[in-house]
């Protein structure tokens, strides 16, 4: 089945350093493993990999007029991703990344995102009725797409990312949303949030647990469980989570059942990491429709 999607909100330039282990809380010189720069954000993240699935996906973002937006713009058009690009007065956000050697990741907001940038309508709205779904990022400049959304009858996928169960800053985001995914790295309680998710009407709720794999829930009250695809080397961690969802995403629009959806984000998550990009060349549709949990060092 041919669907489309547009993701609002979430492109950073970020400067990613590689790392033994993370430094301790006192002065000293630090020898990194490796450093690079490259695009972040969560937006870009799902939508770079919806692009190299073949996926019919737009991006709205919010960038500055500096030199860190020009090189994000530079990427997706080497991706031949559609984009709508509102430009503001303020530096394009930006992050600096510390990366330990077992995937774990320090992100410092050295430039954080727009707050209160102004939409423009007249590109976002006609996206928004031609998108069959909405994934919309957990930034404040992205609420009011969610009421629109909502009148528009758009299903508003939600990535919660690593939510507490009790920050406000999501609450709003959680209400609006038809989905949802989470990761559980600060919220061990995250089946009882599942739970209560789908009882208040939701179609399934997602949580990822890093190396742990991931667990599901339907609207029918089915329970699902899903390991990592093995036999992935860990070069960067970076847009992980961002890559489950949209080969999770990438299943659904195929109308693939659940435990499938699972398999294909895990895999999804398993090509981003062998890459320092967002997306790894390597991924591609057919990857996932093979349905194999495991990677080249395992066959």
């Amino acid at each position: 089945m041919s669907m489309s999607v547009l993701v609002v909100g979430g492109a950073s330039f970020n400067t990613l350093i590689h790392l033994d282990n993370f430094p301790q809380p006192q002065p000293q010189t630090l020898l990194a493993k490796g450093s690079y720069q490259a695009v972040g954000g969560t937006g870009a993240g799902k939508a770079f990999n919806l692009k190299q699935l073949g996926m019919d996906v737009r991006l709205h973002m919010i960038l500055g007029k500096d030199e860190a937006g020009h090189a994000i713009l530079r990427e997706c058009r080497r991706r031949d991703l559609p984009c709508i690009v509102e430009l503001i007065d303020q530096p394009t956000e930006q992050h600096t990344n510390l990366m330990a050697a077992d995937g774990g990741r320090i992100s410092i907001f050295t430039h954080p995102s727009a707050d209160e940038a102004p939409l423009h309508w007249s590109d976002l709205d006609p996206a928004l009725k031609q998108c069959d779904i909405a994934a919309v990022s957990i930034l404040n400049y992205t609420r009011p797409v969610l009421a629109r959304a909502r009148e528009l009858g758009k299903p508003l996928w939600i990535d919660l990312h690593d939510y507490d169960g009790a920050n406000p800053h999501h609450d709003e985001f959680i209400q609006a949303a038809d989905a949802l995914f989470l990761s559980s790295d600060n919220f061990p309680d995250y089946r009882a949030f599942m739970a209560q998710q789908v009882a208040a009407g939701k179609d399934f709720v997602v949580c990822t647990h890093g190396a742990h794999g991931s667990t599901a829930l339907d609207a029918e009250g089915n329970w699902y469980e899903q390991d990592i695809a093995e036999g992935f080397e860990l070069v960067d961690s970076n847009g992980a989570g961002d890559a489950f969802f949209s080969g999770f995403l990438y299943g659904y629009c195929q109308g693939w059942d659940m435990r499938r959806r699972l398999r294909a984000g895990t895999l999804a998550a398993a090509f981003c990491i062998t890459s320092t990009q967002l997306a790894s060349d390597l991924l591609s549709a057919a990857a996932l429709e093979q349905d194999q949990v495991v990677g080249p060092d395992q066959n």
